[in-house]
């Protein structure tokens, strides 16, 4: 049989109104909407802003609320009573920098982010004492993310590095050689002592080989072991606790001795060539050798040109603080008696008044033109606390009938970034104070050096960025 089909009696009643109803209502707003002509609205909008505009002025003389007004001439102006247009505001006056180019739009950048003497790896809380300078890192050198665990573990590592080194001697040449350039430069930070040429060799290398061979462990290959180590930080340790010398002999090592028999024929002697010895860090392009300012005793420009012997192909150079180029650094001060007229002559080549009274900076450019020379592969070149001597950068002093100076153009005309910063916090603005004429002095010289290297450069060249401070 069919189903009974029940229809309800009640039903809800629809709460939106049918389509009909909203359209023809709409149609009836947008009719009486474009019955009006523009005049009228003109007209409307017109008193609306004069009425708005008056009781402003009765409520507040010095409001300077205002209403965007459609343009209108002067003389209708009067008759309509509409108030004169507001002037517009004056522009801001563009920003120079000291050299007098435009600054990039928006805020100036604080002076902490421009120069602060604090630590790469240092919390904000904790300052470095104004006895040191500011390190930059090389770049592309492995800094982890402060905070994190890597960077919490390589702190408390670097902290303890008295007992580390002890326990994880047989572990510690085995980790990646990211963590490995970022432990050494923890520990030159944040261990007193520095780090010294046995934890050099401890972590590039491993124990020794009297350690290795009692648990039976091979030596592993230098080749294989840091073939993928580019850059060494050393910033803070030289001069501290390993010295240019040492740095040289661990990265190159002297050729080993070849005992030969001697026989008594000419013929029966064979010669036996020597085994080359493997260098530690094969493809090493990145060094930094900063110091701190009370370090600059201990170093040496004559061990620096040993090093750069063994280094041609380095292409960054950190040499942050270093004191002005001279190979007799100690005989400043010193006089000898001249065995021809007997007159008391100086004995090294810079004395104490070349560089205030004579202007001579001739030793300093030969150290530099004998560095250039050796690193001619140099494309980044970090000067940073090095303010004293940047005219050497740009003099040129008489030689044996010759002018030397720097050059930029051949020996040193790859270099493509020169850091020139002078490492300390920037004074307060007193100009009366020597710290801020000091700076200020070195800026100049800066700039100097610039202008020098791009007018030597010409278009010859590659084109040079030289970053420095600005007050």
């Amino acid at each position: 049989m069919p189903k009974k089909r029940h229809q309800s009696k009640y039903s809800k009643p629809p709460s939106v109104a049918p389509p009909i109803l909203s359209s023809s209502s709409s149609s009836r707003a947008a009719a009486e909407h474009h019955e009006r002509s523009v005049n009228q609205l003109l007209a409307d909008l017109r008193r609306s802003s004069i009425r708005q505009n008056g009781s402003q002025n009765q409520n507040n003389d010095n409001n300077n609320f205002t209403v965007a007004t459609p343009t209108v001439p002067p003389s209708l102006r009067q008759i309509l009573q509409i108030p004169d247009t507001p002037a517009p505001a004056p522009r801001r006056p563009q920003r120079r920098d000291a050299s007098g180019r435009r600054a990039p739009p928006g805020p100036p950048p604080p002076r902490s982010w421009i120069s602060l003497a604090q630590s790469r790896h240092a919390p904000a809380d904790l300052a470095k004492t104004a006895g040191c300078i500011e390190h930059w890192p090389l770049p592309g050198a492995y800094t982890p993310g402060a905070g994190s665990l890597i960077d919490q573990v390589l702190r408390r590592m670097a902290v303890d590095w008295e007992q580390q080194r002890q326990w994880n001697q047989y572990h510690l040449y085995t980790l990646p050689s990211r963590l490995r350039m970022g432990l050494l430069g923890y520990v030159s930070e944040y261990y007193g002592p520095g780090v010294s040429a046995r934890d050099l060799r401890l972590v590039l290398a491993g124990p020794a080989d009297e350690e290795l061979a009692r648990y039976g462990v091979e030596r592993p290959d230098p080749d294989t072991l840091n073939g993928d180590v580019f850059y060494l930080d050393l910033a803070g340790s030289i001069g501290k606790s390993v010295t240019v010398k040492e740095l040289g002999e661990l990265l190159s090592p002297p050729k080993a001795v070849v005992e030969v028999d001697l026989q008594d024929s000419w013929d029966a002697m064979s010669p036996v060539p020597a085994p080359a010895t493997a260098k530690l860090l094969p493809n090493l392009a990145q060094l930094s050798l900063a110091i701190d300012p009370g370090s600059t005793s201990s170093v040496s420009w004559k061990q620096l040109f040993a090093l750069a012997s063994k280094l041609p192909t380095l292409t960054h150079l950190n040499l942050s603080g270093w004191p002005e180029p001279s190979m007799t650094p100690n005989a400043k001060f010193a006089k000898v008696a001249s065995p021809l007229t007997g007159r008391s002559i100086q004995y090294g080549g810079t004395g104490p008044y070349s560089h205030i009274l004579d202007g001579d900076w001739s030793e300093a450019i030969l150290v530099l033109n004998r560095l250039s020379k050796a690193l001619y592969s140099l494309e980044y070149l970090d000067l940073t606390g090095c303010g004293d001597w940047f005219p050497a950068l740009m003099k040129e002093s008489d030689g044996d009938f010759t002018i030397d100076f720097v050059d930029w153009v051949g020996n040193w005309g790859k270099i493509t970034v020169l850091r020139l910063n002078s490492g300390y916090a920037l004074p307060e603005s007193d100009p009366t104070s020597g710290q801020y004429q000091r700076m200020a002095d070195w800026i100049d010289a800066a700039m100097a050096v610039e202008k020098h290297i791009r007018t030597q450069r010409s278009g010859r060249g590659r084109w040079i960025t030289v970053e420095k401070d600005t007050l």
